[in-house]
Parts: structure tokens; C-alpha cells; sequence
């Protein structure tokens, strides 16, 4: 069964949704979190139910996170995508909180060739665990804020809320 829930953040209202876990303790697994005017993102659909109460910890870490306290989550997910997805969101994953890297590093980092920025990038815009999988993390050669689901504006202000350099931040105005 799909569950359900939102919660407000600095972003505005979040959506999580979730799937009954397969691991022994039960809970919830997060299949998606999505920012409002998210492109691509998830919506609720019929025969979803809504309960708070199985996001109660992924909603905690989120909170922590938003008030300063957390910089790494510890929130099991849905493994959806391809091999290829799985190897750029892992790299994702690895970025530390207050820092960045760029589509051509990722590439890099998997063992892909520059060529492959393109597809890196599309593999990004793919993520559907924002802020939970930090994508926003991920920039431009050049320095510039470029290509977030949840639009630059949110992109800007993630990673002001991580210390980012304020130049950085300025490169999208």
C-alpha cells in the first residue's frame, strides 16, 4: 500500500510518500519527497492513504534538518531506477552537507566519461527523494546554480541553509 503525508518546511508544504517496509521492524520506506511546483514531482493519488503517523521519523529528520541540527539522513527509501541512476544518486549521496560538486565530477566519480554530463544530469532531474538525496548539491562547471526539479529559487536556498557561499548562491540571479 502507497501512504501518504505533508509537512511544512521553509520550502513550503512537502509531500512523502511512502510504502509499507520490507525489513523486519516494519515502518515506512520513502518512495518519494517532493517541494511544492516540484517538476515531475509526485501528487496524490487515488487509494493513497494518508498517515502521518508512518512518516514519524523521516518527518523528525527533516525537521532537524531544517533547524540546523541534522546534516545526513538515516531513512530508508524505495529502490526505484536503473543501474545507471543508482551509481549517480550513490555519488549524490556521498556529497557532504555545506558542500558541492559538478555534473562533470559525478560523471567522474562512476566511472563515466565526460560525455556523459548529459545523461548524469538527467539521472539527477530523475531523483525523486529531494533534499533526502541532495541533488541540489550538484552545479555547474562554471560555479552557476543550473537544473533543479524544484526550481533554482529552492536549489538557492537549500544550500544558503547549508552555508554555501553566498557568491555561489548569487551566480542563479
Amino acid at each position: 500500500m502507497t501512504f501518504y503525508t505533508t509537512m511544512d518546511s521553509p520550502l513550503g508544504e512537502l509531500l512523502l510518500v511512502g510504502e509499507e517496509s520490507a525489513t523486519a521492524n516494519g515502518g515506512t520506506a520513502l518512495a518519494s519527497l517532493s517541494v511544492p511546483d516540484q517538476k515531475g514531482g509526485a501528487s496524490v493519488q487515488d487509494g493513497w492513504g494518508e498517515a502521518a503517523d508512518a512518516f514519524a521519523e523521516i518527518t523528525a529528520q527533516l525537521c532537524s534538518y531544517f533547524d540546523g541540527g541534522r546534516t545526513r539522513f538515516d531513512i530508508e527509501h524505495v529502490e526505484r531506477g536503473s543501474e545507471f541512476q543508482h551509481r549517480v544518486w550513490k555519488a549524490i549521496e556521498a556529497i557532504p552537507y555545506g558542500g558541492t560538486t559538478t555534473y562533470g565530477r559525478i560523471a567522474d566519480r562512476i566511472g563515466a566519461p565526460r560525455s556523459a554530463v548529459r545523461s548524469v544530469g538527467t539521472a539527477i532531474g530523475a531523483n525523486p527523494l529531494l533534499i533526502v538525496r541532495p541533488c541540489h548539491r550538484v552545479i555547474g562547471a562554471d560555479g552557476s546554480l543550473t537544473g533543479y526539479a524544484g526550481g533554482l529559487e529552492c536549489k538557492k536556498q537549500l544550500l544558503r541553509h547549508e552555508g554555501v557561499a553566498e557568491g555561489l548562491a548569487q551566480a542563479a540571479a
